[in-house]
């Protein structure tokens, strides 16, 4: 797996991470659930890099 590729993956999770916060303080159930599924692509994304990162 590239660098750029874990770079973004880690952005993407972190972005993720941030609009859950903000939707969890603000009461924002859209926001909320965006920051979720913001996470859980980054990291099906990290899970497939791991995979392409073992066979080779």
């Amino acid at each position: 797996m590239g660098l750029g590729d874990k770079i973004g993956n880690a952005a993407q999770e972190a972005g993720g991470k941030a609009k859950e916060g903000i939707g969890n303080a603000t009461d924002n159930e859209r926001l909320q659930a965006e920051g979720q599924g913001d996470q859980a692509k980054a990291n099906l994304k990290q899970a497939g890099e791991n995979v392409k990162d073992a066979f080779k």
